[in-house]
């Protein structure tokens, strides 16, 4: 897993664009008189403007959303003093973070100078551009002085994450952890092994919550910070004990929290036998702790733990905080990241921790009900509520700390916004891929003698999304896989053709004849069918061997789902099969459907497709709205088009009364909840846009699904077929390996409400 994870991490930074970021033009340029009102002369006028009230640099540019993630590569990551180039994968992933968690644009800044004052001065003198400044990665004692002095000459956010991150979301912890066990925060003593720059924040944060600084005893890598020390600098000396303790093992005798920022294993488990009752142990050292949480409970059961590992609970990553802090500060235009705004995080934090977790986020993690206690101490990174809770809390004490320079009027807007802003985060993807995590599937890959596929199988294999199955040539397929270092070890092989299946291969080929021998097929011509993987990977299905499939990588689309449609059929009561492409953009997903089976579907079967399509966009969690598309608005243009959709919607309105759908309408109506409510507010899409396009016939569909698919930069998923009894999926030919793994998810996703249904008796 190592070594994998590794190898993918470089071809993760390599492959295609290389790195992780790009800078992507906000305003139409595609005629001349666009690139005049870009460049000159259009922006004679804003300059001018902005020379006459520097405000308007807000108004006019995106220095309002810009964050600048600096660093000088003096402490990266815990690889220490590798320099600023080193460094800059990093930084791409703090902007890469930003972008996904909070919509913050992000330039990274690797500046090549050790120098504080020449370091200070180079940021100082950058700032202009920025809205915001995140300082990373720089090293401990100089770390301070750069951030105070920087903070000191701007009027903008500006934060050190590496000094206040870990501060704030063990803040939250720590307020949690102290409810739990009943115990007040001034009364505990804190023990806090490590003296860098995490640590003097935490212990500052803790102080300011109500920590008594005499109840903290830090230490750094020669034991106690005690006064008779004279190698400490002024940092450390503020946080000199008068306490007799001199080691690690006679400071935490008594102590209620140890708070570890050290390295692996510097806290014996021995030693935890001498803390107080309810210990709080929050060891922090990556990738292997102070302590291991497995360890710690061997000792004694009365722990409340955390680590900074996603593996085990409690995880305090920073990821919870930089992202919404700096959103809501760049919200109110604040001159500064304040104490106040930083304790408003944690507290948020906390709070978020009490309140029901949402049920993606109890997939995520593989439970059932996920809820406050001594496991979950502090909101999990996948919580979609993250920025709703704690952007609004801080931009809150930015202005009532006098701060914020724009003050938000109407929070329900300002949350609404928020809320908005997470379309970018992918929130479809990784629905799917955590309701895949939750009960991955048998799924066979019929085209494994390809590198894609194999390389989509070993993803899905080591992140447990499903278990492959792969068909073809055994020796082909493990040649491709030595040659082209893949992790398939323990993964199912098989071949249709070799002799070991032939006991399975000729009980499917009696199977099929069965089935079909009054169709046309021959006891004879069924056992050659059951030789090509397009059969024998159905049968696998249909037969229970395994529960979904997925092929058409290499072939043409009917060559796949002819057999699956003999072989699976369709759901009981389906009178057609029908295709749907997820179209997932940062406004949330469309569904576009009949894109790939039904050429011209009769005003029945387009009711039951839309049923269909409307079925499975329930799955996703998301309440259809559906247009059905046409060159009309509602009777504007006659003829057997419109017509047909016309009548499909009557019939739709009077059987399924609460269905939002109608038409028939034009695409850009449709998709533009203005013009509904201005033009057509009798349509029962008023008040909103459509998220799903049922087309008339199949060229519609599929000229408009392809033509998304190659002149934007939406991600495509497809095509989901509908109406199968069973889990079958077929890929578009030269599909990608990411969707070959999203059609995966999708595969098993169905398989599970194959299953649900037939529970169900459905």
């Amino acid at each position: 897993m190592d070594n994998l994870f590794r190898k993918d991490a470089f071809n993760y930074h390599s492959q295609g664009r290389p790195g992780k970021i790009e800078v992507i033009p906000t305003k139409p340029y595609s005629t001349q008189r666009d690139l005049s009102l870009a460049y000159t002369p259009g922006v004679a006028d804003p300059c001018l403007a902005i020379k006459d009230n520097l405000d308007d640099v807000y108004k006019y540019t995106a220095k309002g959303n810009l964050v600048a993630v600096i660093s000088n590569g003096t402490a990266v990551l815990g690889l220490g003093d590798i320099g600023p180039e080193a460094g800059k994968p990093v930084m791409e992933g703090k902007g890469l973070l930003f972008k996904v968690f909070a919509d913050i644009d992000v330039f990274d800044i690797e500046i090549n100078e050790k120098n504080v004052d020449k370091l200070v001065e180079t940021i100082i003198a950058i700032a202009p551009t920025f809205g915001g400044i995140n300082l990373e990665d720089i090293k401990a004692p100089e770390c301070f002085e750069v951030e105070d002095r920087v903070k000191a000459a701007l009027d903008i956010p500006v934060m050190h994450d590496d000094q206040h991150g870990t501060a704030i979301i063990t803040a939250a912890g720590l307020l949690n952890a102290l409810e739990i066990n009943g115990k007040k925060i001034e009364d505990i003593v804190i023990v806090v092994n490590g003296a860098g720059a995490s640590a003097v924040s935490c212990t500052k944060l803790y102080i300011k919550l109500g920590v008594k600084p005499e109840n903290v005893i830090m230490l750094d890598s020669r034991g106690v910070l005690h006064k008779d020390r004279t190698d400490l600098n002024e940092i450390k000396k503020q946080f000199i004990t008068s306490r007799s303790c001199r080691t690690l093992e006679e400071a935490v005798d008594g102590a209620d929290m140890f708070l570890g920022l050290s390295v692996a294993g510097a806290l014996k488990k021995e030693w935890l036998k001498k803390m107080a009752k309810d210990p709080i142990i929050f060891a922090l050292a990556n990738p292997v702790p102070e302590i291991l949480p497995e360890e710690a409970f061997k000792v004694r059961n009365d722990i409340i733990m955390a680590t900074g590992r996603s593996d085990y609970p409690n995880q305090i990553n920073n990821v919870l905080g930089f992202p919404f802090i700096f959103r809501g500060a760049l919200d109110v235009r604040a001159t500064a990241i304040n104490d106040e705004m930083k304790l408003a995080a944690s507290k948020a934090l906390a709070e978020l921790a009490k309140l029901p977790v949402p049920e993606e986020v109890n997939i995520a993690f593989h439970t059932n009900n996920l809820k406050f206690g001594i496991d979950y101490i502090i909101p999990k990174p996948t919580d979609p509520r993250l920025i709703t809770h704690v952007a609004p809390a801080v931009a809150q004490a930015a202005m009532e700390s006098g701060v914020a320079r724009r003050p938000i009027t109407d929070w329900n807007k300002y949350n609404d916004e928020l809320g908005k802003r997470l379309g970018i985060s992918n929130p479809l993807i990784r629905q799917i891929k955590m309701s895949s995590k939750r009960s991955p599937r048998k799924v066979v890959f019929a085209e494994a003698e390809n590198y894609k596929m194999l390389k989509a199988a070993e993803i899905v294999s080591n992140e447990k999304l499903a278990i492959p199955i792969l068909l073809g040539n055994e020796e082909y397929i493990k040649e491709l896989i030595e040659i082209n270092d893949l992790e398939l070890d323990g993964v199912e092989i098989m071949d249709p053709k070799s002799k070991k299946v032939k006991p399975m291969r000729q009980e499917f080929a009696d199977y099929f004849w069965k089935k079909r021998q009054r169709k046309g097929v021959t006891l004879t011509s069924a056992q050659d069918m059951m030789l090509h993987r397009n059969y024998f990977s159905p049968m696998l299905v249909e037969t229970g061997y395994a529960e979904a499939m997925i092929s058409g990588l290499t072939r043409h689309y009917p060559d796949t789902l002819k057999p699956a449609l003999e072989i699976i059929g369709k759901k009981p009561g389906a009178k057609v099969v029908s295709g749907m492409y997820i179209i997932n953009t940062k406004e949330g997903p469309y569904f576009l459907a009949d894109c790939t089976v039904n050429k011209n579907p009769t005003v029945e079967e387009m009711v039951e497709i839309t049923l269909q399509t409307a079925f499975a966009i329930e799955q996703f969690k998301v309440k259809p709205r559906i247009a059905f598309v046409s060159y009309s608005n509602f009777g504007s243009n006659d003829g057997a088009i419109p017509q047909k959709q016309r009548e499909a919607v009557r019939i739709l309105h009077r059987d399924y009364p609460d269905l939002i759908v109608d038409g028939e309408m034009q695409v850009n109506v449709a998709l533009n909840e203005e013009i509904i409510d201005e033009t057509f507010p009798f349509s029962k899409l008023a008040g909103g846009r459509a998220n799903a396009l049922i087309f008339p016939y199949l060229t519609a569909g599929n000229i408009s699904y392809k033509l998304l698919q190659t002149m934007s930069k939406f991600e495509v998923i497809g095509p989901v077929i509908n109406g199968l009894s069973k889990s079958v999926h077929v890929l578009p030919i030269g599909a990608s390996v990411s969707e070959i793994v999203n059609m995966v998810m999708i595969a098993v996703m169905d398989a599970q409400c194959v299953e649900a249904r037939s529970k169900n008796g459905v």
